[in-house]
């Protein structure tokens, strides 16, 4: 049974003495996909500045804008309207070696690839290729998966978002962003392509109609056996009609929420609030 979220993403910045200007970019449009349909979404900016959109490499919609007046804060609210639906039965998965060969010389080599925040120890590496010798890429995926989970405490304030893998795996500790860094790097490390998923996930599916529901932005992992699999390490589970997609790339580098610069002194980090209300 499909499911009808809205959701509200607000983020806002004060600034401690004005900013002479800022140049940003936001990734908080959900994406139109097999498994959900953008109803509606839109993205408003105080000041109020020319918004433009453009597709980015990775398939992101990026809204952009420049405030070159002075200003003292910028508040960003994105909303949207979707209509998801619940997860499908897995389907057969390729044979490894044919995920290697399909893998090399093509765009799946990205996902394949090291990066600042997905780069791991040679021995976790191995350890990661140990656990998922001679299992079909849905067993490793879970296998991977339980070998983050067995190591890592969901620990709010433990990292921070420049945090990589290996420092949830030595810490012990980490967030959605890390579970998903860690259990990229290691699906990578096994020869599964995998990518680095943004979006929502509303937390409490079972949430009375009309009922706004506080939240966060989540993050979770894709792996390629033929098709993209998504896989939610944080929570054990595939993602469903609970789950939204807003960008996909290699780590958090390539989407985060809101990226910008502005000419002024240092200021505090930004106020985030998510809300979701289920409306079917």
């Amino acid at each position: 049974m499909a499911s009808r979220l809205r959701i509200c993403h607000e983020t806002r910045v004060a600034y401690p003495s004005p900013a002479g200007s800022s140049y940003n970019e936001v990734r908080m449009s959900p994406l139109t996909l097999p498994t959900q349909t953008v109803l509606d979404s839109r993205v408003a900016v105080t000041p109020a500045a020319s918004l433009w959109t453009y597709w980015d490499y990775w398939g992101t919609q990026v809204t952009v804008f420049d405030l070159t007046d002075s200003h003292t804060s910028l508040s960003l609210r994105a909303t949207s309207l979707v209509e998801t639906a619940p997860p499908t039965p897995l389907p057969p998965p390729l044979d490894r070696a044919e995920i290697a060969a399909r893998s090399t010389d093509s765009r799946l080599t990205e996902y394949l690839a090291a990066t600042s925040r997905t780069t791991v120890s040679p021995d976790l590496a191995a350890q990661a290729r140990s656990a998922a010798e001679g299992l079909d890429a849905h067993q490793a995926a879970a296998a991977l998966t339980d070998l983050v989970r067995e190591r890592v405490a969901y620990t709010q304030g433990s990292t921070g978002v420049h945090s990589g893998a290996q420092d949830a795996w030595d810490q012990q500790a980490g967030v959605c962003q890390d579970f998903a860094h860690l259990t990229a790097a290691l699906l990578r490390a096994a020869g599964l392509p995998a990518r680095y998923v943004s979006g929502y996930l509303h937390p409490s599916p079972d949430a009375e109609l009309d009922q706004p529901v506080a939240g966060e932005s989540h993050a979770w992992v894709e792996y390629w056996a033929g098709e993209w699999i998504g896989h939610d390490p944080t929570n054990g589970t595939y993602p469903g009609e609970s789950h939204v997609i807003v960008a996909r790339g290699r780590e958090y580098g390539d989407v985060p929420p809101h990226k910008g610069v502005y000419r002024g002194a240092p200021g505090e980090l930004p106020q985030v609030r998510v809300e979701f209300t289920r409306l079917a």
